[in-house]
């Protein structure tokens, strides 16, 4: 592990925004902005709840997890076409270019659009066309990560997989999101062990609100290669160790953290704890458009927050390679770019 050498406060916001990174946790109608938002219904004929783009925005207080959903999903009625789910994620992937995202994989879900009436084809192929541009446009390789909703059945989960199966190609892998309190991630024990068989590759949100063992049964049942959010895990020792020993990443949102209430302000967050300890944290930006910040943004305020140093940013960057579905090749080639940022930063 490169020996980084001590860069000063004033300097660090720049070599945060300089830095190679992947982002791992970041859910594409997350990203929707307002001003998108408002285009993409008058486009569709669609009614807005609000008035103009400062009203919706006045909207993103939110209570905890819930309330944040609940508003989110009323986001999602104005994508229709395969050129709304284009442009959403074009959007997306030039602001993350901007804050030197080089690798990205994207969670997306369908069942929330096949409940509007929106084909499960027009939402992928509309989101792939955009991350096979994003390699020519920004020099970024994307991937997308179909998340099951936990509020709902597994049966529905099942109907979702079976409805995507015929492109299975777009897609890297599978997780779990939306509400997780009384939605443990074992209800999802035999979809999971089908999408393992396909091959795919396996995530799930864990931690965030619930309990330390959503995180053991979501390694354990489900099988999962790495966790999203999974901040709880600091209350439970033996899981503590169990994450460091086998290297599971944890895909850390602090901002949104921050927005729905899991810590009251940023210098009580976890993360620095999380590094020292030896987990394998990532910073990422979960929905940007609604908690205040994309990738460079979380950055930036943590850090400010809680004093971490330019060896912490080249911890999380690195890691964030490491934690990534690209091949091994790939990681080093990134990795090697990041030392070489580092080393030449002035």
């Amino acid at each position: 592990m490169l020996k980084v050498k001590p860069v000063a406060v004033d300097r660090l916001p720049a070599l945060l925004q300089l830095m190679p990174k992947a982002e791992l946790h970041m859910h594409i109608e997350g990203s929707l902005e307002p001003e998108l938002m408002f285009a993409l219904a008058q486009r569709n004929g669609v009614a807005m709840a609000y008035e103009d783009v400062e009203a919706l925005r006045r909207a993103y207080v939110f209570d905890d997890l819930q309330s944040f959903l609940d508003i989110y999903h009323a986001g999602t009625l104005v994508l229709r076409t395969e050129q709304d789910f284009y442009d959403m994620a074009h959007a997306y992937l030039a602001r993350a270019a901007a804050d030197h995202v080089v690798h990205t994989e994207l969670f997306f879900d369908t069942q929330t659009h096949t409940g509007h009436g929106v084909s499960v084809e027009v939402v992928i192929n509309g989101l792939h066309r955009a991350c096979v541009d994003a390699q020519a446009e920004f020099g970024m390789s994307a991937s997308l990560i179909l998340c099951f909703l936990r509020h709902l059945s597994e049966e529905a989960a099942f109907e979702c997989l079976e409805q995507v199966l015929p492109l299975r190609d777009k897609l890297v892998g599978v997780g779990l999101a939306s509400s997780e309190m009384g939605h443990p991630p074992e209800k999802f024990a035999r979809v999971f062990a089908r999408c393992r068989a396909l091959g795919l590759r396996l995530v799930a949100h864990a931690g965030e609100e619930g309990p330390p063992a959503y995180i053991w049964s979501a390694l354990d049942v489900l099988k999962v290669e790495r966790i999203d959010h999974g901040v709880q895990a600091m209350k439970d020792s033996a899981l503590m160790a169990r994450l460091v020993k086998d290297r599971i990443p944890l895909t850390v949102c602090p901002l949104s953290n921050l927005k729905l209430r899991v810590v009251s302000n940023l210098a009580q967050h976890n993360l620095g704890q999380l590094l020292q300890a030896g987990i394998v944290a990532t910073v990422n930006s979960d929905d940007p458009s609604y908690f205040g910040g994309y990738i460079n943004q979380n950055f930036t305020e943590t850090f400010a927050a809680l004093a971490l140093t330019a060896q912490d940013a080249y911890q999380l960057a690195h890691n964030s390679f490491e934690a990534s579905f690209i091949d091994e090749a790939q990681k080093r080639a990134f990795q090697d770019r990041l030392a070489s940022t580092f080393e030449t930063f002035q």
